[in-house]
């Protein structure tokens, strides 16, 4: 037997020897009522642990080091918690730092969101963006800003909100905050994005209107192979709640790779509701089985409007290729077939799962990709028949207008909205033990939700955001949000040098 396998079996032998001494000695303790037992007992377990770490072959810190190696492991379990807590600034912390997080929490909580003492970041660093004000402000006669999304093929527009609740998936998050952010929607009167795990009874309860998202994984309307099922998304989108429908190519949190469910996630309810096996970790294909090119696009934009009675179908894509959605555009003029919308979202965007070289080096970020996108749509003369939708880190007003500067007709925000849920950012949505309970299917966590009182921590987050949006706007002289320009906003280049928004992202235009 090898030598390692032989130190282990020793270690193994040693530690439970000391956890039946252990056993007996508390026991002895609780019947002879001493405490002198149970000092018996504790260094007999430091020794045996140490023991055993000394004999394992699989952590060589433990080995060499059992008592500081421990240590090590312990403080290296709890080094998020303690930076977070204890050592984070109010400008430090990803993806999303301290301030944003707070007046997420304020705005859900309907708490005083004022801050005091002037601005803690630094204007003249390279990278500071800001607003150019007018001191001739406006007042904005309709507060509740929206837009209407359908061309002259569809024959059900919808109106939305400029601020909706991203893609997120039953599954990837829990039945309560699913129905929380349902019920916020349907309070307030914005869209919620089912994400591509298909549309659950948890989506409907709470009355919001739904943006149903189909992805290369066709839950909800796929067959036992994981075909498109024509029939059976003719029967699910012309469902009242169902508003749009939007065709998911990738997303900018892992573009080019498929949705992950892990299995610990994929519960017997979920996995009916996909139409997969319970128990097993789902990956979604990285393409589309029923096309492979932009025309291909187009005629599947046409078969799902036809089959959803006229409703907005658009797509979503993380830009990668520029010539590729070039080609896009080219089939949308050849083919005379154009979609409802489209939805840009940036390589920030967020997700449960990714692989790390997906999250970190893949796409295009988000302001780049809006000026792009609309550019180009500017370019092939559609830009009046597709509404852009944008996602990625979108959490304030002022959030908002610099998507609609770029472009933008309206926006998501998925990671806005759980932290409206209660989100703390543990970065733990892909383990399943999500500690406040959202990102997680574990019953003890997730019947934390309280969802009587998170449906209005959503609902307030998505007014007093759009309320901020309102007054910024004002401030800046925009009537409405088709009025606000990219030539508005700025940003430092370096120590002496500024530009502003037309100048760095749209070239033709500033060319012109």
């Amino acid at each position: 037997m090898e030598n390692h396998k032989i130190r282990s079996m020793i270690g193994k032998t040693l530690l439970w020897i000391a956890l039946s001494g252990t056993v007996a000695l508390i026991i002895a303790a609780f019947y002879q009522a001493s405490s002198f037992y149970l000092l018996i007992a504790l260094p007999l377990i430091l020794i045996t642990a140490v023991g055993y770490d000394r004999f394992q072959s699989k952590h060589a810190v433990l080995r060499n080091y059992p008592v500081v190696g421990r240590l090590r492991y312990f403080f290296e379990a709890i080094r998020p918690e303690m930076r977070q807590y204890f050592f984070e600034s109010e400008l430090d912390g990803k993806p999303f730092n301290r301030r944003q997080r707070s007046i997420v929490y304020q705005r859900a909580k309907n708490e005083r969101e004022t801050v005091a003492f002037g601005m803690q970041v630094d204007p003249y660093l390279q990278g500071y963006e800001w607003v150019s004000h007018s001191i001739y402000p406006k007042k904005l006669g309709e507060k509740d800003l929206r837009v209407n999304v359908g061309n002259k093929h569809c024959t059900q527009p919808y109106s939305l909100s400029i601020l909706n609740i991203g893609a997120m998936s039953f599954g990837a998050l829990s039945k309560t905050a699913i129905m929380s952010l349902s019920h916020g929607a349907k309070l307030n009167g914005f869209a919620h994005n089912t994400g591509e795990g298909g549309i659950s009874p948890h989506h409907v309860k709470g009355g919001g209107d739904l943006i149903w998202q189909i992805g290369t994984g066709y839950f909800g309307c796929r067959d036992n192979d994981g075909n498109f099922d024509p029939a059976l998304f003719h029967k699910n989108s012309r469902r009242t709640y169902v508003k749009m429908v939007e065709i998911k190519l990738s997303q900018g949190a892992k573009p080019g790779h498929g949705g992950i469910l892990p299995a610990a996630k994929n519960t017997p309810e979920i996995a009916e509701i996909r139409n997969v096996p319970a128990g097993t970790t789902v990956i979604s294909p990285p393409a589309h089985s029923t096309f492979n090119n932009a025309t291909g696009l187009m005629q599947f934009i046409a078969q799902l409007r036809e089959l959803s009675g006229g409703k907005p179908i658009g797509f979503k894509l993380c830009i990668g290729s520029k010539q590729e959605f070039t080609d896009i555009c080219t089939a949308m003029t050849t083919t005379g077939i154009t979609p409802d919308f489209i939805t840009i979202d940036g390589a920030e965007g967020g997700t449960g799962a990714a692989p790390l070289e997906y999250t970190d080096y893949v796409g295009m970020p988000l302001m780049d990709a809006l000026a792009f996108v609309s550019e180009s749509l500017s370019t092939h003369g559609l830009r009046d028949q597709v509404k852009i939708l944008a996602s990625g880190k979108i959490i304030t007003g002022f959030d908002i207008m610099k998507a609609l500067a770029l472009g933008a007709d309206a926006c998501y925000s998925a990671r806005g909205m759980m932290m409206a849920l209660g989100c703390i950012q543990a970065l733990k949505c892909d383990s399943g033990k999500c500690p406040v309970g959202i990102a997680t299917q574990d019953k003890s966590l997730f019947k934390g939700i309280d969802v009587t009182d998170k449906k209005h921590r959503v609902a307030n987050f998505h007014k007093n955001t759009l309320h901020a949006t309102v007054e910024l706007m004002e401030a800046c002289g925009f009537e409405t949000p088709e009025h606000i320009n990219p030539e508005s906003f700025h940003r430092r280049i370096d120590t002496t040098k500024t530009m502003n928004f037309k100048e760095i992202y749209f070239k033709t235009l500033s060319a012109n």
